[in-house]
C-alpha cells in the first residue's frame, strides 16, 4: 500500500477505505490539558496501543455474510476496533481497522481501514470490494490500450491522453454489446475456469468488424478479401485481431 496517511490529512472532508498495516502503530488520544498547562509543547498523543495483528490474536472473532469481489456473496470473520493512527509528521489520525479471513480459503487474510470510524466492519469490507471492477477497469487499460504508456511531456497531453484512453475502453464495451450475434458467437479465448466474456474478447470481436464492415469497404479492400474462402478469412481475422 502507498503511503496513504499524508493524504489523510490533507483531505479530511473525504471518506477513504484502504488496506491497512498489520502492524499499524495506534495510540491512545492525547490527555486533555491542565488548567494550567505545563511548559513545552502539548502531546500529540496518548499511550501506545496494541497493533491490529495482536489484537486479532487474542479476539474472539465475529463471522458476517458480505458481498464480495464480482458480485458474489462470501461469509467472512472479522474482528474490527476504532482506533488512532499515527504516524510521525503527520498527527493522530481517527480509523477503524478491520481484519478480514475468507471462510473459503481462496482469498488471504487482509486488514482495511477507514476515516470514518462510524461505518461497520460490514460497510468497510463492501466498500472496498466494491472497487474491484474499477481495479480490473485499470488492469485492462494498461494492458490492452496503452495506459502510462504514452510519452507525454505536459501536463496538458496527460490530461487529453489519459480521458481520451478511458473514453475508448467504453466505446469498445458499447459496439461489442451492439454487434450482431454473427459477429460475437464463439469468439472468446478459452481457458480453464472462465466463465465470462473478457474485454480482450470484446476487443478482438470489435476490431474483427471495424476492419471487415468498415475498413476494407473504405479502402476498397472488400473485393479481394471476398475472394479469399470464408475458412481462410475467418483464420486471418481472428488471429491478427488479438494481437493488433
Amino acid at each position: 500500500m502507498l503511503s496513504i496517511t499524508p493524504t489523510v490529512n490533507r483531505l479530511r472532508h473525504l471518506t477513504l477505505v484502504s488496506r491497512f498495516y498489520a502492524t499499524a502503530n495506534l495510540y491512545a488520544p492525547p490527555p486533555a490539558r491542565s488548567a494550567r498547562p505545563k511548559a513545552g509543547r502539548p502531546r500529540t498523543k496518548g499511550p501506545k496501543q496494541p497493533s491490529p495483528q495482536q489484537v486479532v490474536a487474542r479476539t474472539k472473532r465475529q463471522r458476517l455474510r458480505v458481498r464480495w469481489y464480482g458480485g458474489t456473496l462470501r461469509h467472512v470473520e472479522v474482528v474490527s476496533q476504532p482506533a488512532h493512527w499515527y504516524k510521525t509528521g503527520h498527527g493522530l489520525v481517527p480509523v477503524r481497522w478491520v481484519f478480514v479471513h475468507d471462510c473459503t480459503g481462496t482469498h488471504r487474510d487482509e486488514y482495511f481501514f477507514t476515516t470514518a470510524p462510524t461505518l461497520s466492519p460490514q460497510q468497510i469490507i463492501e466498500l472496498y470490494t466494491g472497487r474491484w471492477s474499477l481495479e480490473t477497469t485499470f488492469q485492462e487499460l494498461r494492458a490492452y490500450l496503452g495506459l502510462e504508456t504514452t510519452c507525454g511531456w505536459t501536463q496538458t497531453t496527460v490530461l487529453r491522453a489519459a480521458p481520451c484512453l478511458f473514453g475508448l475502453f467504453s466505446v469498445v464495451a458499447l459496439l461489442y454489446a451492439h454487434l450482431p450475434a454473427c459477429h460475437t458467437h464463439g469468439t472468446q479465448v478459452a481457458w480453464v475456469g472462465k466463465q465470462a466474456v473478457t474485454f480482450s474478447d470484446a476487443l478482438a470481436a470489435v476490431r474483427r468488424w471495424v476492419w471487415r464492415e468498415w475498413i476494407f469497404v473504405r479502402c476498397g479492400h472488400l473485393e479481394a478479401f471476398s475472394q479469399l474462402p470464408d475458412s481462410l478469412q475467418d483464420t486471418l481475422l481472428y488471429a491478427l485481431a488479438p494481437a493488433a
